[in-house]
């Protein structure tokens, strides 16, 4: 089945507008070669890494929760990257490298910037990778592959997200209209993690959660929250047992967008 991935900007500011629900936009799909530019740590568990470079260019985000693939080489060195078609799309090897997703916490187009978020935790490819990387070094992203858009003229936002969606957050905040109204609730692993910084909004409450061993409050804190009458949008992102029941509680009465961005025992998760 093709997917339309012309004028991608176009198509996701006219959702943002005046769409309802969620709606996929393809974007055209680069594999470009970039550098590490800057890395820092944003808390102590969480690593943001600039890249960027000429291979940015063309680039496509225009959504909060855009996301790229990091691609991998193998375990020798061989690199087994995809290559991009004349459908606008890309053709992988088989079997496919090891790749990991990451969302695109900021893109400066005039720089040639991209800001990746990296929550570090053991056993993790991609987390060991970001601690060990070195400014200069190149790395292959492959994406963004498109949004699932969702609207900003809704009259209230609820937020259901653990550390590895706060990029997705943050982006948001800085981009959505000015007179937006919000409750997002954050669930981490450990309460350092509440340095990570996030816009400073009138109408917007945060409610930030420190986990207890492996018990998840995150649902249970949403379900609590009074909501407005307004109609009301709900985007929930995290591991996906932990936002799982806020499905049937949002059923029927909240548009949503429900993305299981890890699983506790499952590598690479593909929502």
């Amino acid at each position: 089945m093709s997917v339309d991935r012309s004028d991608p900007r176009g198509r996701v500011a006219a959702h943002h507008r005046s769409g309802t629900g969620t709606a996929r936009i393809g974007y055209p799909i680069g594999v470009r070669t970039v550098s590490v530019l800057a890395r820092r740590y944003v808390t102590p568990r969480l690593l943001r890494l600039t890249v960027g470079g000429p291979g940015l260019e063309g680039f496509h985000s225009y959504q909060a929760d855009d996301h790229i693939k990091i691609v991998f080489p193998d375990p020798d060195g061989t690199r087994r990257d995809p290559v991009a078609n004349d459908h606008l799309e890309l053709d992988w090897p088989t079997p496919s490298p090891t790749t990991r997703k990451y969302t695109v916490r900021r893109y400066d187009a005039e720089a040639g910037e991209l800001d990746l978020d990296f929550v570090l935790h053991e056993g993790g490819v991609a987390s060991a990778w970001a601690v060990a990387a070195e400014v200069g070094e190149e790395l292959t992203i492959a994406g963004p592959p498109g949004a699932k858009a969702f609207p900003h003229n809704y009259g209230h936002y609820v937020f259901a997200v653990d550390a590895t969606a706060l990029p997705a957050v943050a982006r948001w905040l800085e981009e959505s209209p000015a007179d937006v109204s919000a409750q997002v609730v954050i669930e981490t692993d450990d309460a350092a993690e509440h340095a990570y910084p996030l816009a400073a909004r009138d109408g917007v409450e945060v409610v930030w959660l420190a986990r207890e061993g492996d018990r998840s409050s995150l649902a249970e804190t949403v379900r609590s929250l009074a909501l407005p009458e307004e109609r009301t949008f709900l985007f929930a992102a995290g591991e996906a047992g932990d936002i799982k029941p806020l499905r049937s509680w949002s059923a029927g009465r909240l548009d949503s967008l429900f993305t299981g961005y890890w699983k506790r025992g499952v590598a690479g998760l593909e929502d």
